[in-house]
This record gives C-alpha cells, structure tokens and sequence, in this order.
C-alpha cells in the first residue's frame, strides 16, 4: 500500500476518533469518581444539535462549542439530581438520558435539516507542520482536534499529578473513607459528572459543526456506546482511551477505503466493522478479570448513602 495512503488513512483516523476522545475522556472521569453515566449517547445527541444549531445561527465556532457543552452540562445536571440527589439507580438513570436525548435531539434539530455548514477549516502549526510524517499526523489539524490533544494531557496530569485527582480517584474507591476524612464526595462527584457532560457535549458539537457538517438524527450513531466502552477497554487509563479511540476512529474509515479499493463486501458489513469490533474487544478484555477488577473504580455504579 502506498505510504501517502496509509497517512492520509492515519490522519483521517485521527479526525474520526476525535468524538470518541471527548466523549470517553470525560466519562474516565466521571467513572473514576464512582459515578456509572450510561447516557453519553443523549448528551452527544443534544450537543450535536445545540451546536449545529448556534453554528448556523450565528457561524461563530466559539459559540458553537459552548453551547454544545452548555447542553451537555444540562443534561449532565438532570443525571446528577436523579442519581447523586435523590440516589435514583445509576444504570436506568443512564439508560433513560439517552431515550430522552434521543427524542430531544429529534425534536431540536427538525428545522435544520436541510442546513449544511462550511466546517472547520485546518490550523497547521508553523514549521511543526512541514515536518515530515508526523507534521501531517499531528500538526496540520483544526483547533478542535488540538484541544482533544490538550485535553487529554490534562486528564492525565489532573489524575495523576494533582491532588485534586487523587481526591478524586479515592472517593472512586471508597467514598465513605473520604466522607469520613472530611470531603464532600456528593459534591466532587457532581462535578465529575457535570465535566463528563460537558465533553460528551463538545464531543456531539465536534461531529455536527467538524466532522460532518450537517445535521441528520441520530448523527451521532452509536459513538457514545462505543465511547463507554472504550473507557473499559483502556482499563480506565487516558493513554489507552486515546489508543482506542483512534483505534475505531481507524476502523470507521476502514470501511470507505475498503469500498474504494473495490473489494467486494457488502456495505453493510462494513458499516458494523466498529461496532463488531467494540464487541470482540469487550468479549476479549471480559476474560481477564483481574485486570478490570484492579483498575475498575471499587465503588463505580454504587449508590453513595452520606448518612450512611
């Protein structure tokens, strides 16, 4: 295979595994507090629509993004007060944000779909840019794609070189030490979950307003699950959800190079490529228990009781 084709095909991968990025880095997050947040799909869905929609009404970037996170904010808060405040079930809290960020989504985004944006136009860094191979796969993206960069190394530098991070990680293992040594854990918590929100947000606005400028429901196509599911295949390590975001965001443009190259398989088999794989990869990390029971948060998905 030629290598200016294996770099434009890394390149795209990168673009198409930004979602994923955003979404899973801020779910790592919210996850390392205790807190199970099953509705990343309807908190990408709202985003998606609320920044397409501030795009088109006012075509500043800035503001489309904002209000992207704003809703996923939003939707995040709903959560929180079910589960944090009156301490609703984590899992069918999830499961019923993303039902209502579907039909919300649907419903927001009914006058626009017959709209189209111009996108996001590349940003590459002077000099960085001209480097060879790695100037193209790192240096010439849009400013959307560097910031999942800068988030990433935030992420990781909060959890592991803070101590803040550290707070937050021990009440992920075990909230009723921290209540005792003084920590308000309902409080880190909710803003574990409202930051989780807040990049589920920013991750549906990056597909509406960057990746494909448009709007159709359900745009977001499965990408929160996937996104969920890539925060226990990297075993709740940011280094590893960047691997595997990029990872789908590879096997998703796969599939339009594999059509491309004329080999004849059905598209629609193609199409389940990233979510076949999600899958496989779930069956197979499944199998060694005692990795996920080291790395996986003790409290994650338990109802925290402060009077307990």
């Amino acid at each position: 295979m030629d290598k200016h084709l294996v770099l434009s095909i890394l390149v795209a991968a990168i673009g198409a595994g930004t979602p994923f990025v955003f979404a899973a880095l801020g779910e790592l997050v919210t996850e390392k507090s205790g807190v199970l947040n099953l509705g990343v799909e309807g908190m990408m869905l709202v985003g998606a629509v609320t920044g397409f929609i501030a795009m088109t009404k006012s075509g500043s970037l800035l503001l489309a993004v904002v209000c992207g996170m704003a809703s996923g904010v939003a939707m995040a808060a709903v959560f929180g007060l079910l589960t944090l405040t009156l301490m609703a079930n984590q899992v069918a809290s999830g499961l019923a944000l993303t039902i209502f960020g579907v039909g919300l989504s649907a419903f927001l985004g009914l006058d626009y779909k017959s709209f189209s944006l111009p996108g996001v136009n590349e940003l590459p860094l002077p000099l960085l840019s001209e480097l060879p191979v790695v100037g193209k796969l790192f240096f010439s993206h849009d400013i959307l794609i560097y910031a999942s960069f800068i988030l990433f190394a935030g992420v990781s530098w909060f959890l592991y070189r803070t101590k803040a991070g550290l707070i937050l990680r021990g009440i992920g293992e075990a909230p009723k030490s921290a209540h005792a040594l003084g920590y308000n854990v309902i409080k880190i918590r909710y803003m574990a979950v409202l930051f989780g929100g807040a990049m589920a947000g920013l991750g549906g606005a990056y597909l509406s307003v960057a990746y494909t400028p448009v709007w159709v429901e359900g745009m977001v196509a499965g990408r929160g699950w996937v996104s969920l599911a890539l925060v226990v295949f990297a075993t709740w390590r940011p280094a590893r959800v960047m691997f595997g975001a990029y990872l789908f965001g590879a096997i998703t443009i796969a599939q339009f190079h594999i059509q491309g190259l004329g080999i004849e398989i059905p598209s629609q088999l193609l199409s389940m490529l990233p979510y076949l794989a999600t899958i496989i990869v779930l069956v197979v990390i499944s199998r060694d228990a005692k990795t996920i029971r080291l790395n996986s948060p003790a409290s994650l998905g338990i109802t925290y009781h402060p009077e307990a």
